[in-house]
């Protein structure tokens, strides 16, 4: 099982969102979506994960070294919407990462009241949201 993406960009900030399940078999296609991020955007980068159905402890490692990658060029890295039991695995040395409840409060958050500039996505991004395990 892999992931999906969808990344879009807003005046001043980006939301990359994420469908599927983050485990060992989908780190190389999130990583992808990263380097994608870090290429066509500028400013903090909200992740998404309103429809992640979950995340491997690996996946969790993952969205840690993606934080690690882009607070290395200024640009914060977010979380909105985190699985259902609400973990983060930290890593050492990877910077701290703020948690929203749900996109819309992230996106309050940082004043983002403009409307997408921009949306690149993965081919099989669903056109629906997927229900979440709880």
């Amino acid at each position: 099982m892999t992931i999906e993406w969808r990344y879009t960009t807003r005046p001043g900030l980006g939301v990359l969102s994420l469908a599927g399940y983050l485990g060992t078999e989908a780190i190389g296609r999130f990583t992808g979506a990263i380097g994608w991020v870090r290429a066509r955007g500028s400013g903090p980068v909200i992740l998404d994960l309103t429809q992640l159905r979950g995340w491997s402890a690996e996946g969790q490692l993952a969205v840690s070294e993606a934080a690690r990658r882009l607070a290395a060029e200024d640009r914060p890295l977010h979380l909105a919407a985190i699985p259902a039991d609400g973990s983060l695995v930290p890593a050492d040395g990877h910077p701290a990462t703020t948690v929203h409840g749900d996109l819309a409060s992230a996106l309050a958050a940082h004043g983002a009241t403009g409307t997408a500039q921009r949306q690149w996505r993965s081919d099989a991004w669903p056109a629906t949201p997927a229900p979440r395990a709880r």
